[in-house]
């Protein structure tokens, strides 16, 4: 089990530009700015990942796209790994469908996964698509001896940190206060029976340590703040 699994949220979208709740494949393109930020990161890798896999957006097929093309990789679309829906509160950039849309989030994060969004997913319908398609890839690169480099699966800010904190036993609370910035990652290492650890959350590495008097909340509702992160 020499690679792992990089969960990359996609590059800048006019979604985002917008903090519109933009969750419906196929969604935005990216930006000039979202662009470049996909190119930045596959020129700062170490080691050439050996796969990239994206879900059904166009924001993230067009991040795959310009990390994959200039390395030469395979570049391939899976289902189930798209954006947590967010239902009637879809494409809205108010503050109140900001808030009610975190405000679950949290609750998911504190132990209700079965909380639905108005007319969107639970934790557990996000879960029970994304969570598989971890394990294929596992199964079928990771867990293979002669595998050797990094899988890199170019994501969505929630679905990824929904799923990175149930694989790898984050705390939930820290998965909430630590958004992800367009184009960074959580890093999952593969260890023994199946389970994973975090090796990389964005720029930080572990322990992983939730802030004191978090307000996630709140913290969406920041005029410079991307509510998708």
């Amino acid at each position: 089990m020499s690679g792992r699994l990089v969960l990359l949220r996609h590059g800048q979208s006019y979604g985002n530009v917008d903090r519109r709740l933009d969750t419906r494949p196929p969604g935005s393109e990216l930006t000039p700015l979202g662009r470049d930020q996909a190119r930045a990161f596959a020129s700062e890798r170490a080691h050439r990942p050996r796969l990239v896999v994206h879900s059904v957006a166009v924001r993230a097929t067009q991040t795959a796209a310009e990390i994959g093309g200039p390395l030469g990789v395979t570049v391939r679309e899976l289902d189930g790994i798209h954006e947590v829906q967010a239902g009637a509160l879809e494409n809205r950039s108010d503050d109140d469908a900001i808030a009610e849309f975190n405000a679950i989030y949290q609750r998911w994060h504190s132990g209700e996964p079965g909380l639905a969004l108005p007319g969107g997913e639970s934790a557990e319908q996000v879960l029970d698509r994304y969570l598989p398609v971890v394990t294929d890839l596992r199964m079928r690169y990771l867990d293979d001896d002669d595998w050797t480099g990094d899988i890199v699966v170019v994501s969505h800010g929630a679905a990824i940190r929904l799923a990175a904190a149930t694989l790898a036993g984050v705390d939930g609370n820290f998965a909430l206060d630590h958004h992800l910035e367009n184009a960074t990652a959580v890093v999952l290492a593969p260890i023994t029976d199946g389970r994973w650890s975090c090796v990389q959350w964005g720029s930080m590495t572990p322990p992983f340590y939730p802030e004191p008097d978090a307000d996630p909340v709140g913290d969406a509702l920041r005029s410079d703040t991307d509510p998708m992160g």
